[in-house]
């Protein structure tokens, strides 16, 4: 692990190291920015890993102002809200700290600011939205776990209270202007919260690696991925003050989103659904859901599942693909278990009677389009009924 702070663009300019989030103050005079508003929820804010940002602030006598009104799984009301904010205290530009939900709120909550309108109205999904043409304010990501990658994409996912479905938000210019990867801000995450972080990362990594679309620099960044998620994920559940595993973990969920360049697959559409159906956390739905998307992926993916077995540290000398690919689904199930996730719908909560509300909103998700084996709806619903 490199130990000093060092820079690069993958598209977007990333501070990464312990102790990086002390670069913030000269990345705003390069930006020419100078009031922010800091973006989060209301757990975060509450955190010492939130108030050390702070304290960097203010340490330089910056302005800024704090909203922090972003629900997990983040709805259109709360980043309207944080409209109001941005405009009544005079911001001009954004911060958001957290996991998905706050950096996702914070892009469309730039959005809105640039642009003007409703969430609804950027619906990447519909044929009459109205198109993002700039400028946006700048935007600065500090993830707080390591999931998403929303600090390096150009998507924003954001739940519709009137329809009940998440929206999609994607343009270039929703890519942030810097993301800082400090990973002492992740060593307060609780384990079960690192450890649904973490396969949301492992998630994206192999849904883009199987998407069938050509992008081989994507593909080699998503195994790279895999095998950063497969070497520190445990380590960081089991000992939360291991720095080196939780740099590593934050890289690997940086390298999903880099790599879903490519796009994602069923198991983001059955977790998209979960979430708005019944509010559960994004990587744990993931988790659950993802050995069932495998074994039915398996036939048609089975070169890219070889790989990930591989990863694991499955000796596949002797075996052909599908028997490879097999021994890559147990491997994810068995990290489920080993890092204490548990392995069915049930057993969090969903109920029965929303399982069909659950696969309509699964099969409207795009996610499942660049699946690498199609899916009808009455396959997403099996897939569902597997794995409650």
């Amino acid at each position: 692990m490199v130990k000093e702070i060092t820079r690069f663009s993958f598209p977007v300019s990333i501070i990464y190291g312990s102790g990086s989030i002390g670069e913030l103050p000269g990345e705003f005079k390069d930006l020419g920015v100078k009031k922010p508003l800091i973006v989060t929820d209301p757990m975060m804010e509450k955190t010492d890993a939130f108030k050390s940002i702070l304290k960097v602030l203010e340490e330089k006598s910056i302005d800024y102002k704090v909203f922090s009104g972003v629900q997990p799984n983040p709805h259109d009301v709360d980043v309207e809200n944080g409209v109001a904010v941005y405009k009544t205290d005079g911001c001009d530009f954004i911060i958001g700290v957290g996991g998905g939900s706050p950096m996702d709120a914070a892009k469309a909550l730039a959005v809105l600011v640039g642009e003007g309108g409703d969430i609804a109205d950027y619906d990447a999904q519909s044929s009459t939205k109205k198109e993002i043409a700039g400028p946006l304010p700048k935007i600065i990501l500090i993830p707080t776990t390591a999931g998403t990658g929303s600090e390096v994409g150009k998507c924003s996912v954001i739940s519709s209270t009137s329809q009940g479905r998440k929206i999609f938000l994607c343009h270039s210019l929703m890519v942030p202007a810097r993301a800082v990867l400090d990973p002492e801000l992740t060593v307060s995450l609780p384990p079960y919260l690192t450890a649904a972080t973490g396969m949301d990362a492992l998630t994206h990594n192999i849904e883009s690696l199987t998407a069938p679309v050509f992008h081989p620099m994507c593909d080699g960044i998503a195994v790279k991925g895999i095998e950063l998620v497969v070497k520190n994920l445990e380590k960081a559940v089991k000992d939360p003050s291991d720095i080196e595993a939780r740099g590593y973990m934050m890289l690997a969920a940086m390298m999903g989103a880099v790599a879903f360049q490519k796009d994602l697959g069923t198991a983001h559409s059955l977790s998209h659904a979960l979430s708005a159906v019944c509010n559960l956390q994004h990587g744990l739905a993931n988790a659950i859901v993802l050995p069932f998307v495998m074994d039915y992926n398996k036939e048609v993916s089975k070169k890219e599942y070889a790989i990930i077995a591989r990863e694991f540290g499955v000796n596949t000398f002797g075996m052909d693909e599908l028997e490879a690919s097999e021994k890559a689904i147990e491997e994810v199930r068995a990290l489920n278990k080993r890092i204490g996730l548990p392995e069915s719908l049930k057993e969090v909560g969903v109920k029965e009677e929303q399982l069909d509300e659950i696969g309509g909103k699964a099969f409207l998700d795009p996610c499942h389009y660049t699946n690498s084996r199609s899916c009808t709806q009455d396959d997403l619903m099996t897939l569902l009924k597997e794995a409650f």
